[in-house]
């Protein structure tokens, strides 16, 4: 996992920061105050959020999922791109990590656009599918554990809409993915997961190397 976009030099990395990035001061004070929790890695790029506000944004997107919400970076910043009328269903188990997703979510005045379900991700989606909201989301980002990945995929595939997107993170994993010499649990499910998305004939794919790697799938 990245917080920054891999493979490239410190100095252009910064540049691109430099004449790319628009962070929204409540999403600066998010990343300062997450980058003092130990797992702080976990959270997404600043470029990458900016990609998915601006994906968001294109497709006029109204109703969408957040799948692993850590601190919240990646619900706040498609809440600020979506219209006042905009829903996020946030999915997390994590009490502690959404208390401080929760603040910020209120600081930037849009809270009211945030559901947070915290119940394994699985049963939300579940319910969300036995509730027969599926083909309503315009939009997904998963982001939670990678043992189901597969399983989330699916389950968005469901519930997100034909030409709705869905965005998967970490589809690069560090690099670990390309070694074939590395096959432990996590990396074989991502590696996986990327095959399968390569040869399915539901969506149409677009694999984008920012951050930590970042798969668009847009259902047909």
């Amino acid at each position: 996992m990245a917080n920054k976009t891999l493979g490239l030099e410190s100095n252009l990395y910064e540049y691109l920061q430099q004449v790319s990035v628009r962070e929204a001061e409540v999403l600066k004070q998010l990343r300062q105050e997450t980058e003092k929790h130990p797992m702080s890695i976990m959270q997404i790029a600043p470029e990458q959020g900016q990609f998915m506000a601006l994906l968001v944004q294109l497709m006029g997107a109204k109703k969408t999922l957040d799948i692993g919400v850590f601190t919240g970076y990646s619900a706040l910043v498609v809440a600020l791109a979506l219209p006042p009328d905009g829903q996020i269903i946030a999915c997390d188990v994590d009490e502690e990590t959404t208390k401080i997703a929760q603040k910020f979510w209120e600081k930037a005045g849009v809270s009211h656009k945030i559901d947070l379900r915290l119940a394994p991700a699985l049963e939300t989606l579940d319910q969300l599918i036995t509730e027969g909201q599926n083909n309503t989301f315009d939009f997904a980002f998963i982001d939670a554990d990678k043992s189901n990945y597969d399983n989330y995929y699916e389950k968005a595939l469901w519930l997100v809409k034909p030409g709705g997107l869905i965005a998967i993170d970490n589809v690069l994993w560090g690099g670990k993915v390309a070694d074939s010499e590395i096959k432990d649990n996590r990396t074989q499910k991502i590696r996986n997961l990327n095959k399968k998305l390569h040869q399915d004939p539901r969506i149409i794919l677009s694999l984008v190397p920012i951050a930590d790697g970042l798969t668009l799938a847009l259902k047909k």
